[in-house]
Formats: structure tokens, C-alpha cells, sequence
């Protein structure tokens, strides 16, 4: 049985599903993609625009998180919805050359390899008129972090003008990339039935995509969730060479103390400590990777971890390590929603087989990594001397729940007499 939703007629034929889209199915003139194909032309690019509806071959759209804002900027009449991306000047100052991970089956699912170099590998699409837009961007930049400049001063960091410059500037390719979900290899991954995953994901973000239940002919989904940068301190292609020391570290998003410097968390001096071991590989010969997730609050988002913040604050005997996930657990109703089993896709994407030094006390990242095939030769913990004292809490219920960690392990009474900052009237 079948329903048509716009007649709310009920038809006849025997195939059970519903429609809830208008556009026609099968047209011929809609590029088909062959996830893992070694040749782009063969592959067939992701087509996410709206403009051309008969063209698309994915759920969703391109931006992500993005696309309200951009319909808000159409409905207001600032933005033209027809509006085609001038790719003249864009492509990458470096390139991201094809790697054996791209075309090992089920490697990478999260991300499209051939992203980057939309104008070049799918030219003779954009020739006909289809409107494709990259998903992956590459550039260059300098960073600026009083953290580099301190490192200086303390003599750990040296100016060489190759990676940091004698006012403390430090050079680094930025690799911009957006979600492209291969929804079969992702519900293998986690060990689900396809239709499954297309169901749960349909349900639980309020039935915003209905093409994950009517369209099973469309494999792909741009999901609307935040995207990933790799900052890279040396040469881009040195990351696949086992031969050449890589340090990296893949940090989830902590806006409060990223960019605010919040002292509750230890995320800010972790990854400040990260970017400089990473210059400092880059400067004896080696290469450094920093990977940006945008999993705010361990995927909880932000009003979520606030909520938490004046739980563990306000429970019976303040802040304390020996109940830090207990209260996470008591507001959101999990201690941690990240899932990190998408994570090394990034890195697979180039070509990294060997990390040498891993900047991350987290076990799911560890073994998220490992498990997907990249060897990690050692593991770092945060120096001491950079967790904020009302970070303490943090950091040994961390250590005490089996992070990774090179000190001590607090337990029993020892733990719970680690405490947090009060509430500040």
C-alpha cells in the first residue's frame, strides 16, 4: 500500500511506502555516485543545491547548520536562491592527493575525499550546468595565540621564519570540512540495519528529512550538524609518510574555554599545548595535525553543560571530583554523547597510517583511532602544570574513570576530597 500525501488519496499498488516529497524519482538526468570509486569522474560528485531539485543525488543540503540561515538571508530577500558560486581563484593552495584510505571500502563514510577539487575533477558537470559546491576548502593563515609567544619567552619555541616568525606568528594550512554521510557505510559502522539508521535519524530530528524513509535510492546525506578543520603545521603530504614524526591532537569544541578561556575544563591549555608540540615536530622535521570537531559540550551542546555546571556546583558538598559524571549523567541523561567512531575518517582522508605522538587522555578517541587501523606509538597527557585549579575536578575524575593519564590516580577519599570553585554570588 502506498499514500499519497498530496492527493491523501491511497493508492492501489503494493509497494508499501510512503511519499512525502513531490519530485519525481529515477530521472535520468541526476548524477549517480559510486561511494569509493578510485576515478571522481566514476564516483559522480555530491549534488546538495537546491537550485536545479532535479539534479540532486543526496538528502540535505550543503553548510550544515548553515542552511537556516541562509534560507532566513533568502526569505528576507538578501540572498538570490538561484544563486550559482563563482569557484574562479578558489581551489586549494594545497593539495590533498589521493590515498589508499579512499578507496578501501567502508574506510572513509563521513566526509567526500573528492570534495576539494570540485571545478577540476567535475568539470564537465559544471560545463552542462549542474550546480555543485565543494565540501572540502583548503587555505593558509597565521595563528596568533599569546600561548605561542609565552612558549617563546619560556625558550620551548624558537622563531625560525619557516613555522613561527620572530613576533610569535605561527604558519599553518587550514583544511575546512563539511559532513557528507555515505548513510549504508555509517549504519554498518555502528552496527545497524540501513533502514534503521534512516528511521532513527528521521524520527529524532522531528521528520526534517523525509527522504531518509521514501528515498532509499538516495545514499548520501549532508547532515545539518557543525564541521571539521585541520590546522597542519608543515608539509600536507608528509601526513601519510610513516617515516616522518607526526604529533597531533583531535580536540572537540569547548567554546567557553577555547575561545573565553573558562577555567572549569582543561580544553583551552590542551590544545594551546597540542598546537605547540605540533610547531615544535614541524620544526625538527616533522609534522603536526590538529583536528577541530564541533562537538560542543561533549555533543550536548552548551545550555546542556551550563545546566551541569550549577548541578556539580550546588549538589550537597560543592564540586567533586568522586560525583563529576554522575551529575552530567543525572542532567543530560548519558555522561558523554560524543561518538567517536566517525572521528578518524579525517585522518584516513589523508592518508595518515602512523601517529607518533597523541596528544588525547581520551580512551574513545584512542581506540576510535587504533580500531580503524593507524598505529599510535605515544600517548600524552596534559602537563599538570597547565590544568587550571578549577579544572582539578575534571582532570582526576577523568584519571580515576580510566583516561589515559602519566600521574598519579586519585580514588576513594582521596577523590572526593578534590573539589571545585563554589558558585560566585
Amino acid at each position: 500500500m502506498s499514500i499519497d500525501i498530496k492527493s491523501g488519496h491511497q493508492a492501489k499498488s503494493g509497494i508499501n511506502h510512503i511519499r512525502l516529497t513531490s519530485h519525481k524519482i529515477d530521472l535520468p538526468s541526476v548524477p549517480q555516485i559510486k561511494w569509493g570509486a578510485q576515478d571522481p569522474m566514476e564516483r559522480g560528485p555530491v549534488v546538495g543545491t537546491v537550485s536545479e531539485r532535479e539534479n540532486r543525488n543526496c538528502i540535505g543540503s550543503h553548510s550544515g547548520s548553515y542552511t537556516i540561515y541562509r534560507a532566513l538571508s533568502i526569505a528576507s530577500g538578501k540572498f538570490s536562491p538561484s544563486h550559482r558560486p563563482d569557484l574562479n581563484n578558489t581551489e586549494p593552495t594545497d593539495s590533498i592527493e589521493p590515498q589508499p584510505s579512499w578507496f578501501e571500502p567502508d574506510r572513509i563514510i563521513s566526509l567526500d575525499p573528492w570534495g576539494a577539487n570540485v571545478a577540476r575533477d567535475f568539470h564537465s558537470y559544471l560545463d552542462q550546468g549542474y550546480n555543485i559546491q565543494p565540501t572540502i576548502a583548503v587555505t593558509q593563515a597565521r595563528l596568533q595565540l599569546p600561548e605561542i609567544r609565552e612558549a617563546m619567552a619560556a625558550g620551548r619555541l624558537q622563531a625560525d621564519e619557516k613555522f613561527v616568525t620572530a613576533n610569535g606568528d605561527v604558519k599553518v594550512t587550514k583544511v575546512a570540512i563539511d559532513p557528507v554521510w555515505h548513510l549504508p557505510s555509517v549504519a554498518k559502522r555502528f552496527g545497524l540495519e540501513e533502514s534503521e539508521l534512516r528511521k532513527i535519524l528521521f524520527k529524532e530530528t522531528g521528520g526534517m528529512f523525509p527522504e531518509l524513509v521514501t528515498r532509499s535510492d538516495l545514499k548520501v546525506l549532508l547532515p545539518p550538524i557543525g564541521s571539521t578543520t585541520a590546522y597542519i603545521f608543515g608539509d600536507i603530504k608528509d601526513l601519510s609518510n610513516t617515516d616522518v614524526e607526526l604529533t597531533c591532537r583531535v580536540h572537540d569544541e569547548c567554546n567557553g574555554s577555547d575561545v573565553f578561556g573558562s577555567d572549569i575544563c582543561t580544553c583551552r591549555p590542551y590544545l594551546t599545548y597540542g598546537i605547540e608540540d605540533a610547531v615544535r615536530t614541524a620544526q625538527r622535521g616533522g609534522v603536526g595535525l590538529i583536528v577541530y570537531f564541533r562537538k560542543e559540550g561533549r555533543a550536548l551542546g552548551e545550555v546542556t553543560k551550563f545546566l551541569v555546571y550549577n548541578a556539580r556546583k550546588r549538589q550537597k558538598g560543592g564540586d567533586s571530583a568522586a560525583t563529576y559524571f554522575e551529575r552530567t549523567e543525572c542532567v543530560a541523561g548519558v555522561q558523554d554523547a560524543r561518538f567517536q567512531e566517525l572521528m578518524p575518517d579525517v585522518l584516513h582522508l589523508f592518508g595518515i597510517k602512523k601517529i607518533h605522538n597523541l596528544h588525547s587522555m581520551s580512551n574513545m578517541k584512542y581506540d576510535a583511532i587504533a580500531n580503524s587501523g593507524i598505529e599510535v606509538v605515544n600517548r600524552l597527557s596534559i602537563p599538570p602544570e597547565l590544568i587550571p585549579d578549577d579544572a582539578q575536578v575534571e582532570i582526576e575524575a577523568k584519571k580515576a574513570a580510566g583516561y589515559f593519564t602519566d600521574g598519579e590516580v586519585k580514588s576513594g577519599e582521596t577523590l572526593e576530597n578534590v573539589k571545585g570553585r563554589d558558585l560566585e554570588e
